[in-house]
């Protein structure tokens, strides 16, 4: 499982998975890892890590009480989880869920962890205390139908979002971009979909959730279908890898959420 974009969460190893939430107040993601703790599955959970850092979501709540870990070998993943989230533009929120039954919640306990790094007993417990604590400064959101105006709404977002936050040199790619994946939206799902817009550092991510859970590829290039104008038809997803740093998708339980990362300078 390497790292290449895009970051498509179909392809998860043994023991890991990866699911995320489209709220309305944040994006948050949960991996869950569960099996022995042994050479394998800490390999398939520091990769996948990386890959959900690499999203970017406003929260992060990693998923232990199915992990088999008697010697809290796995304390030191964690920890440097922990380290990498509070260094990203803006921080992850990372948060832990152990049972306090299993000997890896004394051991975090015993590590400090919980100034940094709490500790739940529950997924529900975390998604509660994480919605308190991701601010809301940082991020547009908007709930659209599924029809022709949807995708200009969007690159309205977009553009409120950038004036905003002083990255006009950002604005016009930006809106191609959701433009894009509004359109992909529309065309391949035909559910509500939820966009948003988040500030990244120096840049920004755009995402669009919508209810069809199969996860976007890129199709051979097709003929233009001359019964839409050419503003209305998306070019595909190709643009979007051709003009965003990162993009991927991620399964949700209600379908999946496409997010593209755009920086200063082009890919």
């Amino acid at each position: 499982m390497g790292l290449s974009p895009p970051y498509l969460h179909d392809d998860t190893e043994r023991g890991v998975s990866v699911s995320a939430e489209a709220a309305e107040d944040a994006a948050v993601s949960v991996l869950t890892v569960r099996g022995p703790w042994d050479a394998r599955l800490s390999l398939n959970a520091s990769v996948t890590l990386r890959r959900c850092f690499t999203e970017h979501p406003d929260g992060l709540i990693v998923d232990l009480s199915g992990l088999s870990d008697p010697h809290s070998e796995s304390a030191s993943t964690w920890m440097t989880a922990r380290a990498f989230a509070a260094s990203l533009d803006p921080p992850v929120h990372l948060a832990l869920c152990v049972p306090p039954d299993l000997p890896l919640a004394d051991r975090m306990q015993a590590l400090g962890a919980g100034r940094f790094l709490p500790v739940y007993a529950k997924v529900r417990q975390a998604r509660v205390a994480l919605a308190g604590r991701i601010p809301g400064d940082r991020r547009l959101s908007l709930t659209l139908r599924s029809d022709p105006e949807a995708p200009s709404l969007a690159r309205n977002l977009v553009s409120d979002a950038c004036l905003s936050w002083g990255l006009v040199h950002l604005l016009h790619r930006s809106r191609l971009v959701m433009s894009e994946l509004v359109t992909n939206a529309i065309e391949h799902a035909g559910t509500d979909i939820r966009v948003m817009v988040s500030r990244r550092g120096a840049g920004v991510q755009l995402s669009v959730a919508d209810g069809d859970p199969r996860l976007p590829r890129i199709l051979p290039v097709s003929r233009p279908r001359p019964d839409l104008p050419l503003d209305e038809r998306g070019r595909g997803l190709r643009t979007v890898a051709g003009t965003a740093a990162q993009w991927g998708a991620v399964p949700t339980e209600t379908g999946k959420i496409v997010w593209a990362t755009l920086v200063s300078a082009p890919r």
